[in-house]
């Protein structure tokens, strides 16, 4: 028994010593960020919408809605964070490229309405 433990010292004194000398994994965020690549993505933002409704249709979780006028132009375009899984489904079939996925990722926040994007007219003011 004493052999055995004392056997399972080294082994856990090895594993510690062996990742003494080695750089850190981890960030002193927020001071330094990770450099993101290309395909990254982050908080969806929507520029010249059409109303086709193809997003809303491929929207895994129904995030995803608008509101139009008479004519059919786009009044409103709403995001909502609470159900959105950033999965690009939206950004990939949108037919003109309006709806894009930024590198934008910190969205934590202490305000529930804070996680609803609103787009007007389908622009992004």
């Amino acid at each position: 028994m004493l052999i055995k433990g004392t056997i399972n010292l080294f082994k856990g004194l090895f594993v510690v010593f062996k990742h003494l000398f080695k750089r850190p994994v981890t960030l002193e965020y927020p001071e330094k960020r990770r450099v993101l690549n290309d395909v990254f993505r982050g908080k969806p933002s929507v520029n010249g919408c059409v109303g086709c409704g193809i997003c809303q249709k491929v929207c895994p979780t129904g995030a995803i809605s608008f509101s139009k006028d008479e004519n059919g132009k786009v009044i409103e375009y709403k995001f909502d964070l609470k159900k959105c899984i950033i999965c690009g489904n939206c950004s990939f079939y949108c037919p003109k490229g309006a709806i894009k996925m930024t590198r934008e990722y910190e969205l934590a926040t202490d305000n529930v309405n804070n996680l609803t994007l609103k787009y007007k007219g389908g622009n992004n003011d």
